[in-house]
């Protein structure tokens, strides 16, 4: 008996216990969590319109305006011309670049000199009796014949009689061989076409040089191009003569230039147009990377902004009353890292730096940089 009456009461207490628990249980209430405002700080620009010139921004390598390709149109040995034939030799205009030996070449153009002597001397008898106006004149002429210098022009024919009479004795063409062997006398000698330097040297004094053989190279420093090419739609405002600006890789030195001319072909798979910008300056060197912008017409009523606020290439993110707002914008122009656009209202809040996970209707708080000092 004792022991039911143990048994119950535990069963008892293990009752009250678990419906006490149940019920501290049921009365306890969860506190309702507190709703947060979470507002990301954004930069923003008051948007004003105005009037963006439009700039092409090509690049391209430096060449000389004025450069030659020098090549042997005799042979022979090259000789000392004064100077050593050297990459980086500088020579003035009219000054020798390359001297061949021409000692054979030269004995032979006076043998030829003083055939055509004997062959004027020959006739000259025939011209005493038959044509005595004009005896004088060749008379003159056999007399100051030098077969060292180069040939004066012949005494003019007074008759047509005389003429036949000249040329029947074959000194006319023995004439004008001799002059055709001393125009290429000359080329036994090269001289500078120009101011400027040696940039490439392929000979050395004591080579056999043969005809036809390229000897070196020979620019001018003073005047270089600038082959750029840009889209064929702003070929109708390219025009000679317009200014360019011309910066080098590092940005740090910048130079003046000009349209100096522009192909008129336009290129089918590039859709592109040749333009060359002629720039005169110190510092520049062929080859060298230069880059160009090219002011080519004017929008109205646009911005500037970064590529990077572009969403889709047509819409851009705004601020109205503290929330995000996409407005869809005409993009103008592209250039490497901005772009031209239109459709914007003046007055118009435009987020000024992307923003990360950025959607419509996204609270926001606009920087203010006098909250900032008051902070400090």
């Amino acid at each position: 008996m004792r022991k039911l009456i143990i048994t119950g009461a535990g069963l008892a207490i293990l009752a009250l216990s678990f419906l006490l628990s149940n019920f501290f249980k049921n009365s306890k209430k969860n506190p309702k969590p507190k709703e947060t405002k979470i507002e990301k700080t954004v930069f923003v620009d008051v948007a004003q319109n105005s009037e963006i010139p439009v700039e092409i921004t090509a690049n391209g390598n430096l060449t000389a305006k004025n450069k030659v390709d020098i090549y042997s149109e005799v042979q022979g040995v090259l000789q000392t011309a004064g100077k050593d034939f050297r990459v980086g030799t500088t020579y003035q205009k009219g000054q020798t670049l390359l001297r061949i030996n021409n000692q054979e070449f030269y004995a032979s153009i006076q043998s030829q000199r003083s055939s055509l002597q004997n062959l004027i001397a020959s006739v000259m008898p025939d011209i005493r009796l038959d044509y005595p106006e004009s005896f004088e004149a060749w008379n003159a002429y056999l007399q100051n014949f030098d077969i060292n210098k180069s040939l004066s022009a012949l005494p003019e024919a007074k008759t047509s009689k005389e003429k036949y009479f000249i040329s029947g004795k074959n000194i006319y063409t023995t004439y004008y061989n001799i002059k055709n062997l001393e125009v290429r006398l000359g080329k036994y000698n090269i001289k500078a076409p120009f101011s400027g330097v040696l940039t490439e040297a392929l000979v050395t004094k004591g080579t056999l040089v043969r005809s036809g053989q390229k000897m070196g190279e020979f620019i001018d420093t003073s005047i270089f191009e600038l082959p750029l090419s840009v889209s064929a739609s702003f070929a109708d405002v390219l025009v000679k003569g317009k200014s360019v600006e011309l910066f080098n890789l590092e940005k740090t030195k910048s130079w003046k230039g000009t349209v100096a001319r522009i192909n008129g072909k336009i290129d089918q798979t590039s859709q592109t147009i040749q333009i060359f910008i002629e720039v005169k300056g110190e510092g520049l060197r062929e080859g060298m990377y230069l880059e160009a912008n090219v002011t080519t017409k004017s929008v109205s009523e646009a911005l500037e902004l970064n590529r990077k606020l572009l969403v889709e290439n047509k819409s851009i993110y705004v601020v109205k009353n503290n929330v995000l707002d996409l407005i869809t914008v005409n993009p103008v122009h592209f250039n490497e890292n901005s772009v031209v656009v239109k459709g914007i209202t003046n007055g118009e809040q435009i987020v000024s730096k992307p923003i990360a996970g950025a959607y419509v209707g996204m609270p926001v708080k606009i920087f203010s940089e006098k909250e900032q000092s008051d902070k400090k």
